[in-house]
């Protein structure tokens, strides 16, 4: 299996891929046909490149504004004809209602999972008097209630849909990793479960928290509190840099290692039918000469 440096993320009725800083968002709309739009995001300063943990923490935030723009992106093609104009003649305002809801996101995923399950483990106090018991307890709700949310959504008809197509992509980036040729009927043939997934990172970052916020010393729960929102940025970039070596490696460790990410990935990812593999297969052409990558392997 080689690293090909490629991923992405399902959008509304489509899928994402990125390729270095070309971005493709291809759609397929409610007439049967493919939509593909292609575009370039800023590339990561060469300086944040190497290094350890600050890569991870931009890499984070950045991923975040580009999957934002790309469900944007999606879903302004199921608007009728006059909203999508309004939306092309007033692209501040796009950029800032973006930009709102970007920032609502992180402060509503902060408070449920981090800010409720530290506050629901705190009633354990009664049972728990030892400060790691009931860290680990706080990290056992936290993993509990993230289980729960991605189950209890993918329970909608839209977000089963999402899922098919995080399937898709992920087989699609599977199948030329694994040096095959880029088709239906070898995508549909790929694994579904993919080590670099979105989903891994923040299941990995659930599970690490756990062992940072052992750590934490302070009496004063405003300030174990305040410490957790702190440190989660840090946390983010030590999941990062374990997942760029699972996406390089392949061995007994990182596959133990990886396993509970991939367990996740059992609900957030879901077979995808032909035509959900074609919108995949047409967005990692968009920005990847997969037939390139085959050749330079075979030799």
């Amino acid at each position: 299996m080689r690293y090909s440096g490629i991923g992405g993320q399902a959008v509304m009725e489509g899928v994402m891929m990125r390729n270095g800083n070309r971005v493709a968002v291809a759609v397929r709309l409610e007439d049967g046909r493919i939509v593909v739009d292609e575009d370039q995001v800023r590339e990561t300063p060469k300086w944040v490149e190497v290094v350890p943990l600050i890569r991870g923490i931009y890499t984070f935030f950045h991923s975040l504004v580009v999957g934002l723009r790309s469900l944007y992106q999606s879903a302004s093609y199921f608007e009728d004809e006059e909203e999508r104009a309004k939306e092309e003649k007033n692209k501040g305002r796009e950029a800032a209602i973006m930009g709102g809801t970007l920032l609502f996101s992180l402060v509503l995923a902060l408070g449920i999972f981090m800010v409720l399950p530290f506050y629901v483990s705190r009633l354990l106090t009664v049972f728990l008097h030892n400060d790691v018991l009931l860290a680990l307890a706080e990290g056992v709700v936290r993993v509990a209630v993230f289980l729960l949310y991605v189950w209890g959504i993918g329970k909608t008809e839209d977000i089963r849909r999402t899922y098919m197509y995080h399937g898709a992509e992920h087989k699609c980036i599977n199948c030329i990793e694994n040096g095959l040729e880029l088709n239906v009927e070898n995508v549909r043939s790929s694994s579904r479960f993919h080590k670099r997934c979105g989903t891994s990172f923040v299941f990995i970052v659930l599970l690490i928290s756990i062992l940072v916020f052992m750590l934490i010393r302070v009496d004063s729960r405003l300030l174990q509190l305040c410490y957790r929102l702190l440190l989660t940025p840090l946390i983010a970039g030590i999941s990062y840099e374990f997942l760029r070596v699972a996406g390089r490696k392949d061995n007994f460790l990182i596959r133990l290692l990886s396993a509970p990410g991939l367990f996740v990935q059992k609900i957030t990812t879901k077979e995808p039918s032909d035509d959900m593999i074609e919108v995949g297969i047409a967005s990692v052409e968009k920005v990847f000469d997969w037939k390139k990558f085959l050749e330079e392997e075979r030799k």
